[in-house]
């Protein structure tokens, strides 16, 4: 039986389709600023940073953090919450 999670935000989600999100949102150059690594400021494609991300756990970490806090903002300004949005 599969093991069900539902207070975890990246439950179903694979890294892949994080980084496509992010990137979709904010390209590469301003992903770049906001997680200064490598792999998306020298030569970016999602293939050379899934391939960094899967290797690095510590970037990996960074890369989910702001997934769930892009998460939780596009969550805050479907309800109404953000003023600027």
């Amino acid at each position: 039986m599969p093991l069900v999670q539902p207070k975890n935000p990246l439950h179903g989600i694979t890294l892949e389709q994080m980084v496509t999100q992010l990137f979709e949102t904010w390209g590469w150059e301003q992903l770049a600023e906001m997680i200064p690594l490598n792999c998306f400021s020298k030569d970016p494609s999602i293939a050379s940073s899934l391939k960094f991300l899967r290797k690095t756990p510590w970037a990996r970490t960074k890369v989910e953090s702001l997934y769930q806090w892009h998460l939780r903002e596009l969550k805050r300004r479907a309800a109404g919450q953000d003023p600027a949005g």
